[in-house]
Parts: C-alpha cells; structure tokens; sequence
C-alpha cells in the first residue's frame, strides 16, 4: 500500500536583491515635518527661558551684599582686591568687619554719612558764647578796666561746661563731648593761641576783634579823649557862632519889622492929610502926634524895644515927604508928623492896580516901580549904620 503524504507547498521563492542596505530609501515617516520641527523649537525655546529666570531668581535671593572694606585693611591692600571683595568705606565713617559706623557728630543716612545739624547748631552755639566771653574781657582791658585776656585751656573747658549746663542740659553725654569738641576747634581757629611754661596752651582774643566788642559808655570816652583839642576848641567858637547867626536872625527879624512900620506910619499921614483936606468944616488936623501913633502901631511886647521905634523915626526923618515939629497940646509940648505931599499916592496906587486887573497887565511896571518908590526908601547897611 503506498502511503499517502502530504504534499508540499511549493513557496515561490523571491529573487535575491543583492544592493546594500545603505542605499536603500528610507521611509516617509522617518523624519519629522514642518509643522513638528516648530513646535519643538517653541518648546526648547520656552523650557531655556523658564530655566534661565529660575537660575536669575535663586542668583539673586541667595545673592549676600558685598561688604564695606575696613577702615585698616591688613589682609590685602591691593585696590583690585577691595573693588572686587569689598566695598570702599563712606567718608566720616569707621568700618569693620563689613559694616560701618558714622563718627562722632555724624548720622547714617542710607549708606552714608552726613553730619548732625542738632549738635553742629549747638555746637556754634556755644563757640559763639565763648568767643564772647573771651573778647568782653579783653575789651575791658583794652577800656582800662583790670582783668585777664590770656585764658588757659582748662578754664575755657570750665566755662563751656559751665554754658552747657545751663544752656543744653537734656544734650546726650555723645553730643555733649561732641559740641565741646567741635567749640572747642572754631574757638582755636578764630584765636590766638600760645603754649606757657606748663605746655598748655592759652587763648586770647585778637585786639581786631576784641574792639568789636567794646562798650558804648567805653567807645565814646575813648572818642573824647582823642578829640579832646577839638572839642575844647568848639566848646569857645560854637557858642560865638551861635551868638552871631541869633543877632542876624534878630536884625534881620527888626528890618521886617521897621520896614511895615514905617510903612504904616505914611498910609496913615497920607489918609490923615488926605481927610484934612476934604474936611476942613469938621475941624480935623492934618498932623498927629507921634507919641500917639507909635503906641498906637506897636504891640505892648514891642513897645520895651527902644530901638525898634527909632529906626521907624530915623526912616521918617529921612523921608522929605513927612514933616517933624514940636506942637504943644493941651499944655505939654509934642512932637507931631504931618504930610506935606499933594494928593494921596495909595489911592493913585489902587487905582492904577485896578487898571492892570481889567486890562490884562497893560500898565508897565516901571511906573507902579515909580509910584512905590517915593513911599519905601531902600533898606540896608545904612538901618543899622
């Protein structure tokens, strides 16, 4: 009996392809697209910024100041060195150990110095009083009073002591050895200074300053004394000045007054003469008697200046229009003026002022000068001759 087998499948066999694998075609999903190479540039793009701040972030909260450099720097003097470890130390300041404390008289402001206005102020202050005090002494010396114009140090330190307790009790102990201090360095600037036989020093005022510090009562006894010629002198010719301005000013007082007398003394013969005239019937005198017109024109006060009334009489003896004799009257014997001029010249006077008011000024002024001059003589040197 044959045994049946199954019978083989016959595979076909494909043709060997005997090309290497390197120049085979890769296959199209191989490499990434467009599309997938941005988005993964955005990505890295995102994840350097994240880790860049991240690392900024903790630099900067890890990040220690760096420190002043000390005042005394004994590790490295380099300058390279102290720029690069350490900052410089603020001016008026004392650093160690990185940080830094202001000076006496100075306050921190930030990181840096600046001085104390309370304590300069008193500071200035108390100086002030000192120099004062120093040169009101040296001033009395220099007026002639006795005292002491070199001051030895530890008696200029009692006497800012002295100040300040009175003056700045509630300064703390700090800014009280601070305000002496600082006193105590504007004082020796502005003074002159010695060292004595005990090396310490003395202060004194300088003369140039201590003469602004002199007294009132002592500048002008001072005065007196350099100008005592002077004034010995004035004392003699201000008086004999004064003498002769106050005659002149009475002269001068008297010639007003002769000259409106005697000018009184016409207007009233001339009326007096101009009513005789016209009134003949009524029985009136051309004359009047002198003594009764001079009380009649001077005030009581006037009538003790005797030589008031002479000048008037004098002026009226030299006036050729006005005649002087004795008359007796009532049985005493009076002298009597009387004038002897035709017409009344005050009322040709008027008369030719009215005319110049109506007609604007046409009356020339020689003719009124004319007029006028017959009644007032000219007054000068011969009133008083």
């Amino acid at each position: 009996m044959e045994a049946s087998w199954p019978k083989k499948r016959s595979r076909k066999r494909k043709p060997r392809d005997n090309t290497l694998p390197f120049f085979n075609e890769p296959s199209a999903s191989l490499f990434p697209s467009k599309g997938e190479l941005l988005r993964l540039v955005a990505v890295l793009a995102i994840a350097a910024s994240v880790s860049a701040a991240c690392h900024f972030i903790v630099r900067f909260l890890n990040r220690r100041p760096k420190p002043f450099c000390d005042t005394v720097d004994l590790v490295s003097p380099d300058p390279l060195y102290r720029h690069e470890f350490c900052k410089p130390c603020p001016a008026s300041a004392q650093c160690h150990d990185g940080n830094f404390e202001c000076v006496r008289g100075y306050k921190k402001h930030g990181k840096m110095c600046i001085e104390d206005g309370a304590i300069n102020r008193r500071a200035k202050e108390l100086s002030e009083l000192l120099e004062q005090h120093i040169c009101d002494a040296h001033a009395r010396v220099l007026c002639g009073d006795a005292g002491n114009i070199w001051f030895q140090e530890s008696d200029v330190e009692r006497i800012l002591d002295e100040e300040i307790a009175k003056r700045f009790s509630l300064l703390k102990v700090d800014g009280f050895e601070y305000a002496k201090y600082k006193a105590m360095e504007r004082v020796e600037s502005s003074m002159e200074i010695k060292d004595n036989i005990n090396r310490t020093k003395e202060i004194k005022c300088p003369e140039s300053l201590a003469e602004l510090h002199k007294s009132a009562s002592c500048l002008m006894r001072q005065w007196i004394y350099r100008n005592i010629k002077f004034l010995v002198l004035s004392s003699f010719l201000l008086p004999v000045a004064l003498g002769i301005l106050w005659r002149t000013h009475q002269r001068r007082v008297l010639c007003k007054r002769v000259e409106q007398l005697y000018n009184q003394v016409c207007d009233i013969l001339e009326d007096n003469a101009a009513n005789s005239s016209e009134g003949d019937r009524n029985g009136s005198e051309p004359w009047v008697v002198a003594s009764w017109l001079r009380d009649h024109l001077l005030l009581p006060k006037e009538r003790k200046n005797i030589m008031l009334w002479k000048k008037v009489e004098e002026l009226i003896q030299e006036d050729s229009r006005i005649d002087q004799y004795p008359r007796i009257i009532r049985g005493e014997t009076k002298v009597v003026f009387e004038w002897q001029a035709d017409g009344t010249l005050s009322s040709k006077i008027k008369k030719l002022q009215a005319e110049k008011s109506k007609s604007g000024g046409n009356v020339s002024a020689s003719s009124m000068h004319e007029e006028k001059k017959d009644r007032k003589p000219i007054l000068g040197v011969k009133l008083f001759a």
